[in-house]
């Protein structure tokens, strides 16, 4: 299992909203930074990245692509 970048996002809220969508399908995944994006107050963003297992990458891709569409 290689862990695989599939989005980066400004906000943990926004990363845990589509984290939550890929467990509804069945798609396992993590945050990395979010612990490292508590500066956004201060100008300082470092974005949170949401992993993806390789294999499931473009079935992740297409969760998200099917999400934005609505």
């Amino acid at each position: 299992m290689a862990l695989v970048e599939l989005a980066k996002f400004s906000s943990g809220a926004e990363a845990a909203i589509v984290h939550g969508r890929l467990q509804a399908d069945g798609i396992e995944s993590v945050c990395f930074d979010t612990g490292m994006n508590i500066a956004e107050s201060v100008g300082i963003m470092i974005p949170v990245r949401l992993m993806v297992d390789e294999d499931d990458l473009e079935a992740a891709r297409a969760v998200i692509r099917e999400a934005e569409a609505r």
